[in-house]
């Protein structure tokens, strides 16, 4: 039986959907896999969890510009430096899950759980195959650190797929355009009429529905 074992963070529902979307998927068409799904940060210190996705919640609800600018100053510099060098030694506590499940493939829908996995791997503590799901619309150089030590990565778009392969160098046929995993809800099929009655909607009205997408990044300079 094949162990499978998928990370995410709490930073913003995306990672965590997608996550919870690839488990179910896997669960309900592979048998013979077993999944484990676990927060890699949490998992490394449940109180620095609880602050630091906190203050992302709060930073993205209050002052969303603010966000934009550390997202964007992550990619290098100082920032930059502090993410990688604390995710090798968070890498060193994440070991001990490592050694427990011993999973035959890692599939992180985080940057977190993508730098731990390759930087064990890097260092011969797992020879798990690595698969990158990049939750977001554009690559970010914390994505792709370690990349040597990733397998596959599956981003959302074809110029996502582009950039990363000339801006960074990473062999086109590693990397797979497959969209952002979803819910399999959104694959069901609904009965008009019933949801109408549900909401409390009128059947000669039009219905407008709006989606707020509250994480920003249209503030880079």
């Amino acid at each position: 039986m094949k162990k499978i074992l998928i990370f995410y963070a709490s930073y913003g529902g995306g990672h965590f959907s997608a996550a919870k979307s690839i488990k179910q998927y896997i669960d309900d068409n592979y048998p013979d896999a077993q999944t484990y799904m676990v927060d890699c940060v949490k998992y490394i210190n449940k109180a620095f969890e609880k602050v630091t996705t906190t203050a992302y919640k709060e930073m993205a609800k209050k002052a969303p510009w603010t966000w934009g600018k550390v997202y964007y100053k992550s990619e290098d510099g100082f920032i930059s430096k502090v993410s990688s060098t604390s995710n090798k030694i968070m890498a060193v506590k994440i070991a001990k899950l490592f050694r427990e499940i011993n999973p035959d493939i890692v599939i992180s829908a985080h940057a977190f759980g993508s730098q731990m996995t390759s930087y064990l791997k890097k260092k011969g503590k797992t020879n798990c195959t690595l698969a990158t799901v990049m939750t977001d619309f554009a690559p970010h150089n914390q994505w792709l650190i370690g990349s040597e030590f990733v397998d596959y990565y599956f981003v959302s778009n074809d110029n996502m797929k582009d950039l990363i392969v000339k801006e960074y160098s990473i062999s086109n046929d590693k990397i797979y355009v497959t969209g952002i995993p979803i819910s399999e809800r959104f694959l069901q099929k609904y009965d008009k009429n019933e949801v109408l009655k549900e909401f409390g909607l009128s059947e000669n009205k039009k219905t407008i529905l709006f989606f707020r997408w509250w994480r920003i990044w249209t503030w880079k300079e």
